[in-house]
């Protein structure tokens, strides 16, 4: 399966970047997530526990572009009903002072969730979007 969902925000990509790029910003712009922690190496590693401290998340970066203004991650652990999540976040310069930020993802629904995997998944992405929209408002 595949998502993506994309939203326009006032700012250049370079300053948006600056804000949602660092792999752990995700706790500053996902409204759910409480902490996150942070392990470097080769390929880095995050784990993010939600602000209910009821699910934790272990994420592994898979690709990085600063230039491109992008990252790409899999998930290592999750409690979504997913397996195979494969995600890239990238901000493009749409124009005059305005970006776009582009969240996407393929994934593997566990079977017979299929629904409760892409309504979870949307909901997140849509949180995450609207958090980094407003901080942008003008």
């Amino acid at each position: 399966a595949t998502l993506s969902r994309s939203v326009d925000v006032n700012g250049t990509a370079s300053a948006v970047w600056a804000v949602i790029g660092p792999f752990c910003a995700i706790k500053d712009w996902l409204p759910p997530v409480g902490t996150c922690t942070e392990k470097t190496g080769a390929l880095p590693e995050r784990t993010l526990v939600t602000k209910d401290g009821k699910a934790t998340f272990v994420e592994t970066q898979t690709a990085r572009s600063d230039a491109e203004h992008s990252y790409s991650y899999s998930f290592k652990s999750s409690p979504l009903p997913v397996t195979s999540y494969m995600s890239t976040i990238k901000v493009i310069a749409k124009g005059a002072g305005v970006s776009t930020v582009t969240w996407s993802s393929t994934y593997v629904p566990d079977s017979g969730k299929e629904q409760d995997a892409q309504e979870a998944l949307t909901g997140i992405y849509e949180a995450g979007l609207a958090t980094i929209k407003a901080r942008f408002a003008k």
